[in-house]
């Protein structure tokens, strides 16, 4: 069957149902959003005189709960104006509906009997074919078939998204034994292709696969705290990004999650769980049960395992829990030697090696965390997953973690690690064991550009089934034609190379700047085109390396500036200007030069959660690295559209003034950052490969090398006065600074061309020059190298 999804029934609008809608509306689906209607009207719809026939009362509970996530911080929509393909209604009124509907996802109350009861409907309203499929993590998927007819049960299974579904890209595909084989193929492919998601198949297991691990190492850190006496900070600062965790760490994640959502996940498990040979982790420990007495569930009750108050000066101050007194008291900073020795390693599995040999508290809490999960995980197989690569999937996507549990243990050398489990008093599941006796070393391997794994039945490896399309630069390792310290270039096969950053947050310094002009000197000799991109998990590129600007700015070192910039200059033209197609794939931070050299390129392919900026006046200067040029540029091409002139370019103008960010790839095509031509790629995973096929396709079309532009349409004087007098407005009400008022004057003068008498055509090379000598003049301010200092010393913005 050619199975296609337009639109979309979400029945159940609370945090996790009005989360879905929004995402399945970013995509384009055509989504309606149901709940119950109210018992009785409120006490303000009594006011009015209103009734619960009254549509306003009837939807209220759908209305308010969809409102409340528009209003919610991240946005789950990649722009507001996608919320018009949200339909709102209920269940007495529009159920009905669900027939001219391809998909119902029920994220209803996680009770059984009401489950079925909405089902017992849902199966009497919808067309045959229909997929239904449930949000649940807390009840067996195949209990809620019960009783419903044979097409229902045929197309019916589990889709478990995780909240945020717009961030978080795990999505766990539960079938039942009666699922159609091919419903399950179409969901895997479908929540990989089009939702952007890792998509995973899970067994019918208590909590699945995600949470029974990642629920597991939480309970079990936490146990592990209580026998140790470590701090709530201490823990934080262990299990967070040095091992490739979300920043927050243990604690402080589990106060923005809600302890509750733990709490009854945990529970559930030890209720749930018949032949788990450590069921009793799943017992809440002592601080979870206070926590819960005293309704400190973190974020939602103000107050957890850290509370924010308001200090002196009404400066806000953030206190931890003390877990033995149960006081809160001000946060302490954390200082490790095992942590110490680890801070010049950057590769995060190098690392690990070094945790776990350590002699001081944090080894020994590594140890006894890191070890149980790798007997943990092993055990789980073939209870949860029959491969272990489903284990690391899962968790990575759902947890936020960079390694999941067999690459770490990988990292270490399975034998270490066996030998240091052994060392705790702990042992794998025997199949590890009988892997080594294969003579198989190693969970995983590459081979050929591909990673495989250790498939357990046959004894032998594996492509990871899904990845096969996949371009995955860490597997290239082979392929490299060319590095140095900061940049590598790839080949990525058919013609085409890549340029990876691996510099701090990928900025650009002396060795990026290099890696840009050898690899496009090298397509040009030998290759059909480029692609620039990374696989970082912090940012594509946050800009230029402001250490070295600042060095030469403070000893005046003027001419070096001058220098520093117009290779900058000249490199994003060359981006621009190569005799082969360039095409640039950003994603997470895209910011100043990290924006700058996407705006350059033939053609963009981003990922959806890409955040770009030109943010140069957040350290007192302007985009001079062909930033400031190009927008004028593209605001001169939107005139031609008859698009007002002087509105376009002060969209423009106040987008860089303010150092607005997008918000996702589709704000910044309403920025004008990305145009048409340009991609926007749901699935992290596949953008490399996809920026690899455009450049194919710019090649295969007959590419040719284009010429600078000498026809961009600047407005001159016009448009100086009437920026400079919004500027003027601002720094009267005070709602900016004198050097900001002076940074944006700099700003009008380069996006308009220059003090010229009317509107004209100028030259790109023209605009650069403008850009550099205000930029090169902004360097020198004494205010604006107080905020480069204020970056690089807190990485905090400066308002001065």
């Amino acid at each position: 069957m050619n199975r296609t999804i337009k639109k979309v029934a979400v029945l159940g609008s609370g945090i996790m149902g009005s989360r879905i809608a929004c995402h399945f509306a970013n995509i384009g689906v055509e989504v309606l959003l149901l709940d119950i209607v109210p018992k009785e009207p409120n006490d303000a719809e009594k006011a009015k005189g209103l009734t619960t026939e009254h549509p306003a009362v009837r939807n209220r509970i759908v209305n308010d709960a969809f409102q409340n996530t528009l209003k919610a911080n991240p946005a789950s929509l990649y722009s507001a104006s996608f919320a018009n393909r949200i339909k709102l209604g209920n269940f007495d009124d529009n159920l009905a509906d669900i027939k001219q509907y391809d998909w119902v996802i029920e994220v209803i109350v996680e009770n059984l009997a009401i489950k079925q009861s909405l089902y017992e409907k849902v199966d009497q309203l919808r067309k045959a074919g229909t997929l239904v499929t449930s949000n649940t993590s807390g009840i067996p998927i195949h209990l809620m078939a019960e009783g419903r007819s044979d097409d229902f049960r045929k197309h019916f299974c589990g889709t478990h998204f995780f909240n945020p579904p717009r961030y978080l890209r795990l999505l766990e595909i539960i079938p039942t034994p009666e699922t159609d084989s091919a419903v399950i193929d179409f969901l895997m492919h479908y929540g990989d292709r089009f939702l952007g998601k890792t998509t995973v198949l899970c067994k019918d297991t208590p909590a699945f696969i995600a949470n029974r691990i990642g629920v597991y190492s939480m309970m079990k850190t936490m146990q592990v705290v209580e026998e140790m006496g470590l701090t709530v900070e201490e823990v934080d600062k262990l299990t967070s990004t040095v091992v490739g965790r979300p920043k927050s760490g243990t604690f402080r994640l589990s106060d923005v999650v809600g302890l509750d959502t733990t709490i009854n996940v945990s529970n559930n498990l030890y209720a749930g769980l018949v032949n788990d040979e450590s069921k009793d982790t799943f017992v809440l420990p002592a601080m979870i049960r206070k926590l819960q007495e005293n309704k400190w569930l973190g974020d939602k009750t103000g107050q957890g395992f850290y509370k924010k108050i308001k200090g002196e000066g009404g400066k806000s101050e953030i206190l931890a829990l003390d877990l033995k007194t149960f006081e809160y008291r001000p946060s302490e900073k954390v200082k490790f030697e095992t942590l110490e020795k680890t801070k010049n390693i950057a590769v995060l599995k190098d690392r690990f090696a070094v945790l776990l040999a350590g002699k001081d508290k944090a080894a020994e809490f590594y140890r006894k965390t890191f070890l149980d999960g790798f007997r943990y995980a092993s055990n789980r197989i073939p209870e949860i997953s029959d491969e272990l690569y489903r284990i690391d999937a899962a968790i990575c996507a759902g947890f936020g973690w960079q390694m999941g549990i067999f690459e770490t243990w990988d990292a270490i050398g399975v034998e270490k690690g066996i030998e240091l489990m052994q060392a705790e008093g702990m042992k794998p599941a025997e199949w590890v064991n009988d892997m080594l006796a294969s003579g198989a070393k190693t969970f995983y391997k590459k081979e050929s550009g591909r990673r495989l794994y250790y498939d357990i039945p046959t004894k032998s490896y594996k492509v990871i089934p899904g990845t096969e399309s996949f371009i995955i630069l860490e597997n290239l390792s082979d392929n490299i034609v060319w590095k140095n310290a900061e940049s590598s270039v790839y080949d990525l096969g058919d013609g085409v190379l890549g340029l990876e950053f691996h510099s701090k947050m990928n900025t650009f310094g002396a060795g990026v700047i290099e890696g840009v002009h050898k690899a496009i000197s090298l397509a040009e000799k030998d290759f059909r085109g480029l692609v620039i991109g990374n696989e970082s998990n912090e940012a594509f590129s946050a800009g230029a390396n402001l250490a070295m600007l600042f060095m030469y700015a403070i000893e005046q070192e003027f001419d070096e500036v001058n220098l520093m910039i117009a290779q900058f200059q000249q490199t994003m033209m060359r981006v621009r200007y190569s005799g082969i197609p360039v095409v640039v794939a950003p994603h997470t931070l895209a910011l100043g030069g990290g924006c700058e050299i996407s705006l350059h390129a033939d053609r963009l392919v981003a990922h959806a959660e890409t955040y770009m900026g030109l943010v140069e006046v957040g350290v007192g200067l302007i985009p001079a690295g062909g930033g400031t040029k190009e927008m004028a540029l593209r605001c001169s091409d939107l005139y031609k559209n008859g698009d007002p002139e002087l509105n376009t370019l002060q969209n423009a103008f106040m987008n860089i003034a303010t150092a607005k960010v997008s918000t996702s790839a589709q704000e910044a095509f309403e920025m004008n950052y990305l145009r048409r031509g340009d991609r926007i790629i749901l699935n992290r995973s596949s953008v490399i490969a996809e920026a690899k096929q455009e450049v194919l396709d710019l090649a295969n079309a007959g590419y040719t090398q284009p010429k600078q532009r000498t026809d961009v349409k600047v407005q001159g004087k016009t448009g100086i006065a009437l920026f400079k007098a919004g500027v003027q407005g601002m720094l009267m009400g005070r709602y900016i600074s004198e050097h900001d008022a002076k940074i944006a004057d700099k700003l009008a003068y380069v996006i308009c061309g220059g003090d010229l008498s009317y509107p004209q055509l100028v030259s790109e090379q023209y605009l650069l020059d403008l850009e550099r000598e205000a930029f090169l003049s902004l360097s020198g301010e004494k205010k604006t190298l107080e905020r480069i200092q204020s970056l690089l010393n807190g990485g905090k913005p400066l308002r001065n």
